[in-house]
């Protein structure tokens, strides 16, 4: 497939855009930063400022994946404008270019406040723990409303925890590996009937807290498993923060204060 990648440069684009080619697909890339060394090309633009650049990259093209976005905290005017309108920028670039598929970087925060459970599904309520959550989860429902109203197949990953490998007890239950991260991705880009999905993005954790059904509906076969660390992570007492990041779903960012 032709796929476009939004923040190729950032820290899952630098890594999902090698393994998207060595999958055997075409792929460019957009970011406000340089990314030299990824071996596809990579525009230089800023997604939220220049939409004819975006229209341009994205003709003729199969998908989308969405990855920019500020990934942490900010204040609520820029989660707006970071989470819902460029997020709307792609799904308008993608509905006047008949690009048919839209692969959206959603995350756990956006239904962050869940109390932690055994397993939950993709099915509960949206909570988001944050403004970043919020942006979030409202960018979900932009691309629910893209679905509906003009046909656009559509997958939102509640991205767990990104790491090159995990560092905490939480990590344990929420890390998603670089190769899996790939693997997700490509699941999404390869499905036959997509329609509008919501998978959580973690690896195949022994000790994890969402359900992968869904995502292993679309043909993802998750490899790695946080457990071969948890010897290592567990070889020190729990903290505090340990405790605090294990009752709800959105860890670190819904501790007090």
């Amino acid at each position: 497939m032709r796929v476009i990648v939004t923040g190729a440069a950032g820290r899952i684009g630098s890594r999902l855009v090698p393994g998207l080619v060595d999958a055997g697909h075409d792929v460019a890339g957009i970011d406000a930063r340089p990314a030299d060394d990824l071996g596809v090309p990579v525009t230089v633009a800023e997604l939220g400022a220049d939409d004819g650049v975006l229209e341009e990259l994205t003709r003729g093209a199969d998908a989308i994946v969405h990855l920019a976005a500020n990934a942490g905290e900010t204040d609520f005017a820029t989660a707006l404008q970071s989470h819902l309108v460029l997020t709307h920028r792609v799904l308008e670039a993608a509905r006047t270019n008949h690009v048919g598929r839209v692969v959206y970087a959603s995350s756990n925060h956006a239904v962050g406040y869940t109390p932690r459970a055994e397993m939950v599904g993709v099915g509960t309520r949206p909570r988001p723990d944050s403004f970043y959550g919020f942006g979030k989860a409202a960018a979900e429902a932009l691309c629910s409303l893209y679905h509906d109203r003009h046909g656009l197949e559509v997958a939102c990953l509640r991205i767990g925890s990104f790491r090159s490998r995990p560092r905490t007890r939480r990590h344990l239950a929420t890390w998603l590996s670089p190769g899996d991260c790939v693997r997700l991705v490509d699941a999404c880009l390869r499905a036959p009937d997509l329609g509008f999905a919501v998978v959580y993005g973690i690896s195949a954790n022994r000790r994890a807290w969402w359900d992968l059904a869904a995502a292993r509906a679309l043909g993802y076969e998750p490899l790695d498993d946080a457990e071969a660390y948890a010897a290592e992570i567990e070889a020190t007492p729990p903290t505090l923060e340990d405790e605090l990041d294990a009752r709800y779903l959105g860890g670190e960012f819904t501790r007090p204060g």
